[in-house]
């Protein structure tokens, strides 16, 4: 095997800033899909031009991480692929660690790197068969997905939760190696101002990703139940921020109720975060 194996795919959403790390840390020999969540065509051509191995395709609009990853895995025609986060580093042998893994075990469906997991946890263990790993860093083993990836159905949150899921359903194999590392921000892959605007989305769709992944597992009525204390701390706590006065903490617990209320009544992940 050889990294040139290997196809890299990094969603993006303005993440322009981030971006050009990421690209300079993989090697050029490496075939990378960028995912652009947007119409941005001024950034597709100045990738374009800059990394020749870099094949930079715009959405058009906003359609999230699963829509994206999805559009980017359903063009790999290389043996392995990688998902990565822009806002992440990849260290000099991280490719060819993530190769000598997928010999040594043939069978694994998604491998991650070792801060997938607390290097104490892994110290003594050459490899951890785990439940799931995080979304920053997916080693995919193609052949194993049929063109199946990710539940488009998230917009936001619970997409590599979902994707391990189904994979240990299944009967695959999920392994994290901690002799690969990935340097990963974390939650700093958008460069804007309105973080306001953005915790009023991420709260949206954390309460509507959260029942429909209970209920797509559990079932409705389980779901419910789950989801009905966080419901009833919503509720009471846009009276408490209203009566304070406190505008800004109301309008956050306004979003949390109506993403669930929406997952609830079966919608769709409709909202979308307004960024200029």
């Amino acid at each position: 095997m050889d990294i040139k194996d290997i196809t890299v795919i990094i969603t993006t959403f303005k993440s322009e800033n981030k971006l050009y790390p990421c690209l300079n840390s993989i090697p050029e020999s490496i075939k990378i899909l960028v995912i652009e969540n947007s119409d941005n065509e001024e950034l597709k051509k100045k990738i374009n031009l800059s990394y020749p191995n870099v094949e930079c395709i715009l959405t058009g609009s906003n359609m999230g991480y699963s829509v994206a990853n999805n559009i980017g895995l359903s063009k790999v025609t290389t043996e392995f692929a990688l998902v990565l986060n822009p806002d992440t580093l990849v260290e000099k042998d991280t490719f060819t660690n993530f190769l000598k893994a997928a010999d040594q075990f043939p069978d694994f469906w998604l491998m991650g790197p070792a801060n997938h997991q607390s290097r104490k946890k892994i110290a003594t263990q050459s490899f951890l068969e785990v439940e799931n790993i995080k979304g920053f860093a997916i080693f995919f083993n193609m052949k194993k997905f049929q063109n199946k990836f990710f539940d488009e159905n998230y917009f936001l949150y619970f997409e590599e939760i979902d994707l391990c899921k189904r994979v240990k359903i299944e009967k695959g194999k999920i392994y994290v190696d901690p002799k690969i590392n990935i340097h990963h921000d974390g939650a700093k892959s958008v460069e804007t101002k309105t973080q306001h605007e953005l915790e009023k989305n991420r709260n949206w769709h954390w309460m509507w990703s959260t029942f429909y992944f209970h209920k797509k597992y559990k079932g409705f009525l389980i779901a419910l139940i789950i989801i009905l204390p966080k419901l009833i701390s919503s509720f009471l706590k846009i009276i408490f921020f209203q009566l304070i006065f406190n505008l800004e903490k109301r309008e956050i617990y306004l979003n949390r109720l109506s993403g669930l209320i929406n997952s609830i009544l079966g919608r769709k992940s409709w909202r979308r975060p307004t960024i200029d």
